[in-house]
């Protein structure tokens, strides 16, 4: 082999680098956002269902208080925390470096498109 054949496969090992390095990146990129948009959509339905149910105990007659909307919430709140830390211990590799910043990010997209969601109803309701 001479120099010249020898600095090409260099320059290709190294683009095969990059490219694998890329891919490995946009994959956890992807499986982070993804996760963190579950459990989002996740709480944000438990926290659409608790309303509801409030919702219709209001109109039945059955709320005694309005300290009773509360009730509940604190528990939805903690199930969340916990799947984040069960998610921690189970998928590490999800938390490292910036990627816990695009979790955290998908957590926001899926609550939040369930409170689009939401929001779309009410207002196509009232029309």
């Amino acid at each position: 082999m001479n120099k010249q054949n020898i600095t090409s496969l260099t320059l290709w090992v190294e683009k095969i680098i990059i490219m694998n390095t890329f891919l490995t990146n946009s994959i956890f990129f992807l499986s982070a956002l993804a996760t963190g948009s579950g459990v989002g959509f996740l709480f944000g339905t438990l926290q659409n269902a608790a309303f509801r149910r409030n919702k219709k105990l209001n109109k039945t007659g059955k709320l005694k208080s309005e300290l009773n909307l509360m009730s509940g919430s604190l528990s939805r709140v903690a199930t969340l925390l916990i799947l984040l830390v069960l998610l921690q211990l189970i998928l590490p590799f999800l938390f490292e470096g910036n990627t816990q910043w695009i979790v955290s990010a998908g957590v926001v997209l899926g609550y939040g498109w369930t409170l689009l969601k939401q929001l779309n109803n009410r207002t196509s309701n009232k029309a």
